[in-house]
């Protein structure tokens, strides 16, 4: 099984640009990408702020492009978007008292897609109700491999000025939800930093997804927010997209920018050669 994974879109940051909003020609390029990959996905995530407002047009802009995709869609709500329009937009999503959270079950794997989301707050939230629904959905699936996707990634990357503090209560919520389930939880795919990132959570493998729309800079250093230093914040480093590989025992990730490039070598008969000393080896 392939799950695709896009997020941060953030379609309608500049819905008056003239010819076309910049997010929304990165979102088509990227849709194009995974739609024409020979890599064609069975499910297709997108891990919050699918919209920059959360507004209705925004949302309906999205699914009219989304309409080409194939495969079912998974969305998550991120911080810049609302619950209401998201479900508006994509009426077949599952929620549950007020969360749009839930589970999809697919080829032995267990998708499960989290709410993080809080009315007017840019980081993440993981409330009570959250965590004790996580516990019980990881609780009745104890045994069983599974994903998690969620647009917060619950771990500090070292952007200062987009990281949570490691105390912070949603943290520790989510923390005790996966105690004791870490076996079972493959992976944890988490958007909202805009970059490529991998950390550790309680022993469990993290990974932020690079942004469709333009990404953070990758600066380290500390930001003092009473003093404005001119650092690079935001870049148009190309889109990219993730794409998970589930066979049937192990998940694995890989990461595509979608960008102009050239094909430097195609499979012809000169390199059948190479292939079979290479099949070779591997079974030798």
């Amino acid at each position: 099984m392939l799950i695709a994974q896009m997020t941060d879109i953030h379609i309608g940051f500049d819905p008056d640009a003239k010819p076309e909003e910049l997010n929304r020609i990165r979102f088509r390029s990227t849709l194009d990408r995974v739609i024409s990959s020979p890599n064609t996905p069975d499910v297709l995530v997108l891990s919050g702020d699918l919209t920059d407002h959360g507004d209705r047009e925004s949302f309906a802009r999205i699914a009219d492009l989304l309409k080409a995709v194939p495969c079912p869609i998974l969305p998550l709500v991120g911080n810049h978007d609302t619950r209401e329009e998201l479900l508006r937009a994509f009426p077949g999503t599952p929620s549950h008292e007020g969360f749009v959270h839930y589970v999809v079950e697919r080829d032995g794997l267990r998708i499960i897609c989290l709410d993080t989301f809080e009315a007017g707050r840019h980081g993440g939230a993981f409330c009570a109700a959250r965590r004790d629904w996580l516990r019980a959905t990881l609780e009745q699936g104890q045994g069983s491999p599974c994903v998690i996707f969620m647009h917060h990634p619950p771990v500090v990357s070292g952007i200062d000025w987009m990281d949570p503090d490691p105390s912070e209560d949603w943290i520790a919520n989510f923390a005790a939800a996966v105690a004791g389930f870490e076996g079972d939880i493959r992976a944890i795919h988490c958007g909202h930093l805009h970059r490529r990132i991998q950390a550790q959570f309680r022993g469990i493998m993290v990974s932020v997804t690079p942004s469709v729309a333009p990404l953070v800079a990758l600066d380290l250093r500390p930001i003092d927010e009473t003093r404005a230093d001119n650092r690079a914040l935001i870049t148009t480093e190309p889109p990219s997209y993730a794409l998970h590989y589930w066979n049937g025992d192990q998940l694995v990730t890989h990461y595509e920018t979608c960008d102009n490039w050239d094909v430097l070598a195609h499979y012809g008969e000169h390199l059948k050669p190479m292939i079979r000393e290479m099949f070779s080896e591997r079974n030798s």
